[in-house]
């Protein structure tokens, strides 16, 4: 492994790849570090402090480990590149239904740098939007603003409230370049890369904090504190994790095809036999993300509402299934989430996958599946296939998103830890390297070099 990593850093081109893409990296992590100008850090200390183990709280931490933000601290970062991730998922589930991005999406390279564009412009609304948001609720809602910048009435000042929305916005518009600047010039998807570097970031943290309360010798797997016994299954659990990530990433229903004979003169051409890889996991970590956004706000809407409609019945039935759904430990949040997670990933899978498209390129392409005749048939069948493999796929999701609630109440461990070391945020973080390490590999094969993995 040390010669490989030699190799890398010889290839001129590689190591100026990986350089940039670390620098830049390390400039959003320094960014992140920066906190509004308009905020007291003291008082914003103490809300951080107190809504740490409250249902506010995890809400953002879960946030946060989406956006690449920083929420529960009110930096220039703060918004994360979730506003990017929300503008192009409105633009890509558009082009499913929208006649024009349809076509644009038909445009090849044109198309997609127009998309592109579209998504840019979007996600400057929506940083707008959340940022707004975000400074009226949690900043000034929480009397959080430091007194220089407050007016008479110990608000802050319309022109600050600007500002602070404008270098928000900013930040978020930054970090999208940034994740540009590394697809263009880096290594890597820029995006995904944002999103692990505040992951792996964040789960020393949560190991340190699982270590302060840790006890080095034999307790009960049922008490409240983390022994040995404890420490070997979550070490059991993230090496499964892992092993399970990267083999449903490489897992492959491949689907042999032949290509139609052409005699030319005296040569034939074609009659080869290839196969077309169809992934396991054909919608990656989305489905995941989709259904853990979508839950989030639910809970406070219907708490909302239940607090509007007092201590009536319905008020409080309503209050108390905001509750539950707040609860990532009880019965009704997984098998919602669960639910949700094998809805979006069918949904996903529908709109990147298109078997008729499939079926009629291969048609021209006069290669065809054995058995199958071209066409109608053809596509029948990578739709019986897809729905399959999909339900395989979505399954494995399901299974590591609800390992840290399995986690959390069987071994009495903080959920937030489970959810870094065995569910969601470590799939992602493997995903994503996992990834990395091929797009090296890519480049040490195109120089007749063994790849990383061999």
């Amino acid at each position: 492994m040390l010669e490989k990593l030699r190799i890398i850093f010889t290839i001129p081109e590689l190591r100026r790849k990986i350089l940039l893409t670390l620098f830049l990296l390390a400039i959003y992590r320094v960014g992140w570090q920066i906190p509004l100008p308009i905020v007291d850090q003291e008082a914003m200390s103490e809300f951080a402090r107190n809504i740490g183990s409250s249902n506010v709280g995890d809400f953002l931490k879960k946030v946060s480990v989406f956006s690449a933000s920083q929420l529960n601290q009110a930096t220039i970062f703060g918004l994360g590149i979730m506003p990017y991730i929300s503008a192009a998922i409105i633009l890509q589930l558009m082009g499913s239904v929208y006649k024009p991005l349809e076509e644009l999406k038909k445009e090849g390279e044109a198309g997609r740098k127009k998309i592109n564009e579209y998504t840019r412009y979007l996600t400057v609304v929506l940083c707008l939007i959340q940022s707004a948001g975000f400074l009226w609720i949690f900043v000034m809602g929480q009397g959080l603003t430091a007194a220089p910048f407050e007016n008479d009435s110990d608000q802050l000042t319309f022109g600050w409230q600007i500002t602070s929305i404008l270098i928000m916005t900013c930040g978020s518009v930054f970090l999208m370049w940034l994740g540009e600047q590394i697809d263009e010039y880096g290594i890597g998807n820029g995006i995904s890369l944002l999103i692990m570097a505040g992951i792996v970031a964040a789960m020393p943290g949560a190991l340190a904090g699982l270590l302060a309360n840790a006890r080095f010798e034999l307790t009960s797997l049922t008490s409240g504190e983390v022994g040995l016994e404890k420490m070997l299954v979550l070490i059991m659990v993230f090496v499964s994790v892992v092993v399970g990530v990267v083999f449903i990433t490489l897992a492959q229903r491949r689907i042999p095809t032949q290509s139609a004979k052409h005699v030319r003169g005296r040569r034939v051409y074609g009659g080869t036999r290839q196969y077309m890889p169809l992934r396991i996991n054909q919608a990656g970590v989305m489905p995941i993300i989709f259904a853990s956004s979508l839950l989030m706000l639910p809970p406070f809407l219907l708490q909302w509402l239940g607090q509007q409609m007092g201590s009536s019945f319905f008020g409080t039935s309503i209050t108390n299934f905001g509750n539950v759904l707040q609860n990532p430990l009880s019965m009704v949040y997984n098998l919602i989430y669960i639910g949700m997670i094998y809805f979006f990933c069918y949904f996903w899978t529908a709109i990147t996958f298109n078997p008729k498209e499939i079926a009629e390129n291969l048609k021209d392409n006069g290669t065809f599946i054995p058995g199958y005749r071209p066409g109608r048939r053809t596509e029948d069948y990578l739709e019986k296939v897809i729905e399959r493999i999909t339900y395989v796929g979505a399954g494995f999701l399901a299974l590591v998103a609800v390992i840290p609630t399995i986690i959390s109440h069987s071994l009495n461990v903080d959920f937030m830890v489970a959810n870094f070391y065995g569910g969601t945020g470590l799939l992602i973080a493997v995903s994503v390297a996992f990834d990395l390490v091929q797009k090296i590999d890519s480049h040490l094969v195109m120089r007749n070099y063994k790849g990383l993995l061999e």
